[in-house]
């Protein structure tokens, strides 16, 4: 029997086992996404101790890290986790179990889907929710990102190094990006950005070939605004219904926890289902703890940092609960 198992192998998972390693809990890491859902950055400034580094080398230099330091990180997805007498049993969906004492919950987000018409049929045909992944195979063609936050801005400028043309289309009056993104966007001839516009169905026959879009007042509110970020100048009337020939659209609207196999444990989640955690990342099951993104801590922060410290602090209570309560 495992003292810990940790189901999730991102940055907080990882960070936890690494912890966990410290504290000479024996454990294991299960997840289905090596590194999580952050690979797939293609810029990361804001991590204490890379000036700037891709999600995909920071994710490999944890991995190494949890290996070296004696875990395992088997590659797999956990389909159910069950609570038997003093035990947890964890099943993945190869029809493995593995048992433990306790169990932090590291899942991770999973992109949010846009639900416009056509999404669904041209998804993989032009349709994509990781720019990091498909940005070479639109080398010089036309694409759209969807969304207003830095992870549309981050996609925008990492499409820009392939794509002819990159159209980022955000339904509010301006966006929301870290001022270090927007000022790199300024400077992009590349992107061009309309605001107030909701994209309402995407075309094609086999793949992707444009997409029509509504948009309900001007391209931006303020006098001031920057070309770059304001539709280039382009006047719009309230309402107007426009037509863009485009062969990706990127979709970068959030994301949303993936708790379906903590909530069938019985993990309790607020309305926005994020995992309900105290000061120690224990969730409402005594033994099962929770870290990262998918909890209501660190004031829902996401990002990788605050993952890394709630892994830390996950894997602390979890020694003191099973080792230092004998």
């Amino acid at each position: 029997m495992h003292d810990l198992i940790i189901v999730g192998a991102g940055p907080a998972g990882l960070g936890a086992s690494i912890y966990a390693s410290r504290y000479k809990l024996e454990h294991v890491v299960i997840g289905n996404e090596i590194g999580g859902q952050i690979t797939e950055a293609w810029e990361i400034e804001n991590y204490a101790g890379f000036e700037s580094i891709s999600g995909k080398e920071l994710m490999e230099k944890f991995s190494n890290q949890t290996k070296k330091l004696g875990a395992e990180i088997i590659p797999a997805v956990v389909v159910e986790v069950n609570k038997k007498d003093d035990s947890f049993d964890v099943v993945t969906s190869d029809g493995k179990s593995y048992i433990s004492k306790s169990i932090i919950f590291a899942l991770g987000m999973k992109a949010r889907k846009a639900n416009i018409t056509g999404e669904d049929d041209f998804i993989g045909k032009g349709v994509s929710y990781c720019a990091t992944c498909d940005a070479m195979f639109f080398r010089e063609k036309e694409v759209v990102v969807i969304g207003g936050g830095d992870s549309a801005a981050t996609a925008a400028l990492h499409l820009s190094e392939f794509a002819s043309k990159v159209t980022l289309m955000y339904r509010g009056d301006q966006v929301k990006f870290e001022p270090a993104w927007k000022e790199k966007i300024e400077k992009n001839e590349k992107i061009e950005i309309i605001l107030n516009s909701e994209v309402k169905e995407i075309k094609g026959e086999g793949k992707v070939s444009a997409i029509s879009y509504e948009q309900s007042g001007p391209a931006s509110t303020r006098e001031d605004a920057s070309p770059a970020l304001t539709n280039r100048g382009e006047s719009t009337r309230g309402g107007e219904k426009k037509e863009l020939p485009v062969q990706g659209v990127f979709i970068e609207i959030g994301t949303v926890p993936g708790v379906e196999v903590a909530k069938k444990l019985g993990i309790e989640t607020d309305d926005q289902d994020y995992i309900i955690v105290d000061s120690t990342q224990k969730t409402n099951l005594d033994y099962v703890y929770a870290s990262g993104d998918v909890t209501t801590a660190s004031n829902k922060f996401r990002q990788v940092i605050t993952a890394v410290a709630e892994g830390a602090v996950a894997a602390g209570s979890v020694y003191k609960k099973i080792k230092l309560e004998k």
